[in-house]
C-alpha cells in the first residue's frame, strides 16, 4: 500500500514537473525532486532514469548530494519570481503584491542562500 502511494506521488510530481518544463513561473526541478523521492521508495528504476536525464539529471543530483543550486537555476528562479511579483503589482495591486514580495524575499532568500 504504501509503495503504491510513493508511486502515485512520484507520478503526480512529475506531471506537475512536465508541465513546469512548459509553462513559465511554474517551477520544474522541485517538482522532478519529489518525484525522485517518492520513485527511489516505489520504483528505483524511474527514480535512476530521473538522474540520468540529460537536461535535469544534473540538478537533481547535485542537490541530493550536495544539497545545491547552480547559480543560473538560482538567477532563473528569483528572476522568474521577481517577474511574478512585477505582474501582480501591475494585474492585482495593492495589497496582493504583497503576497507575492513575500514569497519572493521568503522563498528567494532561502534558494540564495543554497550552496552551489
Amino acid at each position: 500500500m504504501k509503495r503504491s502511494l510513493y508511486l502515485g506521488a512520484g507520478l503526480t510530481s512529475l506531471a506537475a514537473g512536465l508541465v513546469g518544463a512548459v509553462l513559465p513561473i511554474v517551477p520544474t526541478v522541485p517538482f522532478l525532486l519529489l518525484a525522485a523521492f517518492c520513485f527511489a521508495r516505489s520504483n528505483p528504476v524511474w527514480e535512476q532514469k530521473l538522474l540520468d536525464h540529460p537536461t535535469y539529471g544534473a540538478s537533481l543530483r547535485q542537490w541530493r548530494e550536495r544539497r545545491a543550486i547552480a547559480r543560473p537555476a538560482k538567477i532563473g528562479a528569483i528572476g522568474a519570481m521577481t517577474v511574478g511579483a512585477v505582474v501582480t503589482w501591475f494585474t492585482l495591486g495593492w495589497p496582493w503584491v504583497l503576497v507575492s514580495l513575500a514569497v519572493l524575499v521568503v522563498a528567494g532568500g532561502w534558494i540564495w542562500t543554497r550552496n552551489e
